[in-house]
């Protein structure tokens, strides 16, 4: 489950992280990313419409998108907002295929994200030195 803190809630952040986020689509999803402030805590949302089957369905790959999502924010933990739509074929898709499609799509976005923001955002988005010593 992903604390309130990591979820896109209004309809204003969904619109702007897809306008104005990269793009990625796989087999079952399209995965949006845009860079927000590097001290928020990123923010991740969910768009599985109708066309993906009946709610049982639904909510079967949003609980699957849910915790492949909550596992990504150990890595990409602050400064980023994701939007994941589910697409019609993800309905079917194994947690394996689900997760792996997941995972490529975001490394892919997060890879052009991050040649796009400038160099200050990319080096401090970790939150230590090069040394490994936390930042003051």
């Amino acid at each position: 489950m992903l604390a309130t803190r990591n979820r896109l809630r209004t309809a204003t952040d969904f619109s702007t992280t897809v306008r104005s986020g990269v793009r990625n689509g796989r087999r079952n999803v399209v995965l949006y990313a845009a860079a927000i402030a590097a001290d928020e805590p990123s923010r991740i949302g969910f768009i599985v419409s109708k066309g993906v089957g009946n709610a049982v369905v639904r909510n079967l790959v949003k609980r699957r998108l849910r915790e492949a999502g909550a596992a990504s924010l150990r890595e990409y933990g602050t400064g980023f907002a994701i939007v994941v739509r589910a697409l019609p074929a993800s309905a079917v898709a194994s947690w394996d295929q689900l997760l792996a499609d997941y995972n490529a799509a975001l490394e892919s976005t997060m890879s052009r994200l991050g040649s796009r923001l400038p160099r200050a955002a990319v080096n401090g988005s970790t939150g230590t030195t090069q040394e490994g010593t936390p930042r003051a």
